[in-house]
């Protein structure tokens, strides 16, 4: 186990880390408007190099940065993010999301109804698959840049898919969150899922809702193009991603599927001529290549798709590794457990103990940018024993804690799950920002709404302790 880091100031300052980022990120973002990699590097760069200066013992400090980069935590992200930049992007230079706007208004699908499918396309993928991440790879990478191309709102549809892959994070029973939170409070998977229902239809029945009214509210067809022109062989790569998506549903490995993936994807571009395999000093080429070789000397380099899709995701893995660099810091220095007892004092009722664990789960997974750490941070040593003492049924605490740290983990901007899907819109006809996309996180907004009156109504709270007793 790791020695406490100590700093000036006491644990408090351990938050400092994420609490610069924050405020450097609205900074950056918000009040410059930028999405440049600067405006997100800088801000986490500063909030780790600062409180370094407040730490009594700096070599420990450091070490705690290393620690942090090279936690499993960061490299499985990390890896599934590499290896699903170049799925996608493949997908993206074939003239696939092209050929799918182009079917899909032939079809008179329009901007709305677009934004529905979408929504409910990534609730069945993230429900089958159990990754928050993983849906939004797939959903980004076809959806995204097909609904841009029928003029979708590009935010509003952002909102739709991340909401769709929260929905399945929260309920799939293969879901690190369901899995945490049933292990947290000692329970078993299934029935957590089945007692779950009554939360999760409820707030993806507002978000259509929501979705419905919002859509036309914005008044999308001003985005619609008169025409989308498309080559039908595009419509082949749905060859490879169904298979993509068949693998990563069947193995739950994002990895592997999305190795299959880019394998499958770019013969398919190739052989119908999408793509060429590898160009060489070709001047003008008509159409993307897989690999590319050009220039002279020392500027002579090596591109083309694979290298695109690669290096689309530099900037979500330099942000990465610094912010689980700020996490582990804050870990290390009790600034979780601080935040964690200054809450306790609200727990003397049923009703104020499931609120201070909603808050409790709420703000460590806002701040981690991750669910399943924060419900195990809290599950064992705050919610079991709460739900012993107030009697309240431990699959009720295990929901609560898994629906409120698929909330606002995925909608505020600085969290992994929003800093990923903006990767995918960098090189896009619609680049974005994380505060862009958060006014349409309604499926977050719902949960929350649903979780906070089932607290106050409380539902769920006797969920199979009669029967067990």
């Amino acid at each position: 186990m790791e020695k406490k880091l100590e700093f000036y100031g006491g644990e408090w300052v351990s938050l400092s880390p994420i609490i610069i980022f924050i405020g450097l990120i609205f900074v950056t973002t918000f009040w410059w408007g930028s999405t440049s990699d600067g405006a997100l590097w800088i801000p986490i760069f500063l909030g780790v190099v600062i409180p370094f200066f407040l730490a009594k013992n700096k070599k420990e400090y450091s070490s705690a940065v290393i620690s942090g980069m090279a936690s499993k935590d960061t490299a499985f992200p990390i890896a599934t993010w590499i290896f699903a930049g170049v799925f996608s992007r493949i997908l993206r230079e074939s003239g696939f999301s092209a050929g799918l706007a182009g079917l899909a208004g032939s079809f008179g699908v329009g901007p709305v109804l677009f934004t529905v499918i979408s929504f409910l396309a990534a609730t069945l993928f993230s429900s089958a698959t159990g990754t928050g991440f993983g849906t939004i790879a797939a959903c980004m990478g076809v959806l995204y840049p097909t609904g841009v191309e029928l003029g979708v709102e590009p935010a509003f549809l952002a909102g739709a898919i991340l909401g769709g892959a929260a929905f399945g994070d929260n309920l799939a029973p293969v879901s690190d969150s369901t899995i945490a939170s049933a292990t947290a409070m000692k329970v078993d998977v299934p029935k957590c899922v089945r007692s779950r229902l009554k939360y999760s239809l409820p707030a993806a029945g507002i978000t259509l809702v929501l979705t419905v009214i919002v859509g036309n509210l914005l008044d999308q067809s001003t985005n619609m193009k008169e025409t989308l022109s498309y080559d039908p062989k595009t419509l082949l790569m749905i060859v490879p991603v169904m298979i993509t998506m068949y693998i990563a549903v069947r193995t739950g490995d994002l990895i592997l599927a999305t190795t299959a993936g880019s394998l499958l994807a770019g013969a398919t571009a190739v052989v119908f001529g999408l793509m060429d395999f590898i160009q060489i000093d070709q001047a003008d080429a008509v159409r993307p290549a897989l690999f590319a070789v050009s220039g002279e000397g020392m500027d002579r380099v090596v591109n083309g798709v694979v290298f695109d899709g690669l290096s689309s995701m530099t900037q979500m893995i330099v942000l990465v590794l610094l912010l689980f660099s700020a996490i582990h810091i804050m870990k290390m220095g009790y600034g979780d457990i601080k935040i964690l007892e200054s809450l306790s004092f609200m727990t003397k009722t049923a009703r104020g103990s499931e609120t201070v664990i909603s808050f409790m789960i709420i703000i460590l997974s806002s701040i981690m940018g991750l669910n399943a750490p924060a419900i195990l941070t809290v599950g064992p040593s705050f919610a079991r024993p709460l739900a012993k003492k107030q009697g309240i049924s431990p699959y009720r605490m295990a929901n609560l804690m898994d629906a409120q740290s698929c909330t606002w983990c995925y909608s505020l901007p600085w969290t992994c799950t929003m800093m990923y899907i903006l990767s995918f819109t960098i090189g896009t006809e619609a680049p974005l920002s994380g505060i862009q996309i958060t006014p349409y996180c309604f499926f977050t907004f719902a949960m929350t709404a649903v979780m906070f009156a089932t607290i106050f109504l409380g539902i769920g709270r006797r969920d199979f302790m009669d029967s067990e007793a």
